[in-house]
């Protein structure tokens, strides 16, 4: 019995160039403790789907309205055995610049990754980490600047960037 929740992988414009967001979540007692993510959560029961899940979620993170966000489809869930909950990542597309409100409780701040960056196969590298459930495990992360995104983030940038390259 996983619990739910959905995320939103948001594309927006930013001086001209597409970039994706991404947040560093603060540090807190849990197994995603300072990770890297996509914003969203856990399904509330006044949601009424899982898009709108993602869209709250989205909003109350990083304080983006639902109404600049056309969410374009659902991608592959994935289950996240440290935490039990099954994710439902959404891709979403702002079409003006954005400015961001960050839930400070939740998110110690932004990465705004170039799409450019996100295509570009170097990023991709494997790295030692040690988890809530494995000290010194070699897995395989995107490492944007001094921020190594690894697990559930990084299986659905792998699917994301799998879909861009198909239309590219």
């Amino acid at each position: 019995k996983a619990k739910e929740a959905a995320v939103m992988m948001l594309f927006y414009p930013k001086e001209e160039v597409t970039h994706l967001l991404l947040i560093i979540r603060n540090e807190y007692p849990g197994v995603h403790s300072s990770q890297i993510a996509f914003p969203g959560g856990k399904v509330e029961s006044t949601d009424l789907d899982l898009k709108e899940t993602a869209l709250r979620e989205t909003y109350e993170e990083i304080g983006i309205h639902a109404d600049k966000i056309n969410v374009i489809r659902d991608f592959s869930s994935i289950y996240i055995p440290p935490s039990n909950f099954l994710v439902f990542p959404f891709l979403g597309i702002a079409s003006t610049e954005l400015t961001f409100t960050l839930q400070k409780e939740e998110v110690a701040g932004i990465i705004e990754l170039p799409l450019s960056m996100l295509l570009d196969d170097s990023i991709v590298k494997t790295k030692s980490i040690t988890t809530s459930y494995a000290n010194s495990i070699e897995v395989p992360v995107f490492q944007i600047d001094e921020h190594a995104v690894w697990g559930a983030t990084a299986m659905m940038l792998s699917e994301l960037k799998e879909a861009f390259k198909m239309v590219l």
